[in-house]
């Protein structure tokens, strides 16, 4: 954990929708900003080692609990040019499903001062 991390705090969101690309609501009305979106080659290949074989990208997305300017929430159909989901829902296992049925962990849910923070890693398939 970094230093200034508190322990984990309770339970994470329940739901995050996207109200802006890169800005999520929770079920409290709280805004979640993203502030690092990162991609990392994952372990595992597709094709299990055959020559030319492709890896999936692992994402991981940091972001922090923070009041936000208000500003008018786009449509979903403003919002599907983002590689982020539109909707996350807290599922059992500290994991969050996605419209599209992909599992997200939660890797950390600390405070950093007074800074909530919500770390996630996409799941790949069989994961």
């Amino acid at each position: 954990m970094a230093s200034g991390a508190s322990p984990c705090l309770g339970v994470p969101p329940h739901r995050l929708w996207a109200v802006r690309p890169g800005i999520y609501e929770d079920e409290k009305g709280r805004t979640w900003v993203t502030v690092v979106v990162r991609l990392s080659p994952s372990q595992r290949a597709r094709g299990r080692g055959s020559p030319g074989s492709t890896h999936e990208p692992s994402i991981t997305v940091h972001m922090w609990q923070m009041p936000v300017h208000p500003q008018k929430p786009m449509s979903p159909s403003q919002l599907t040019l983002s590689q982020l989901p539109l909707m996350w829902q807290l599922y059992p296992r500290r994991r969050y499903r996605t419209m599209d049925s992909r599992l997200w962990e939660v890797v950390d849910h600390s405070q950093i001062a007074s800074t909530e923070q919500l770390i996630l890693t996409q799941l790949l398939p069989g994961e």
